[in-house]
Parts: C-alpha cells; structure tokens; sequence
C-alpha cells in the first residue's frame, strides 16, 4: 500500500476501534466478516490497518456493530 505515515497511522487507528467494537460484542473475525457479508481475511486486514476499506464497506461494519460512523473514526 502506497500511503503516507499519517495514512497509515489513521488506517491503523480505524481497524483498531472496529476491532475493539467487534471484540465488544463478542464476536470474532469471522463472525463480523459473515453478518457483514464481506471476507474474513479482508477484516483481518482492516482492523491491521493494512487495506484503505471504503465508505460502502465501512457502513457495513458500522451497521452490524450498530455504532456511528463517527464511532469508528479515530480521533486525531
């Protein structure tokens, strides 16, 4: 992935507040990747902060975990 320290840094601090929600209710990667509807490995690689997950997906996430965008989003 071609991004910056700051990117990287935000990328991480997403995958690890959806981690923490995810974690939360209990559920495992997979479990989220299913009710989801996406890939384990993609949310493997999302709470690492190695994929720049887009806005249709991470609604997704949001709407399973039942959280707000804002939730989600690091602060900075």
């Amino acid at each position: 992935m071609n991004t910056s320290p700051e990117q990287q840094k935000l990328l991480k601090n997403l995958g690890d507040n959806i981690r923490y929600y995810r974690v939360a209710n209990n559920w495992s990667q997979e479990q989220l990747a299913f009710e989801c509807a996406l890939h384990r490995t993609y949310i493997g690689a999302v709470e690492r902060g190695e994929r720049n997950i887009t806005v249709l997906n991470l609604s997704k996430i949001k709407n399973t975990l039942q959280v707000r965008i804002v939730d989600l989003y690091p602060e900075e």
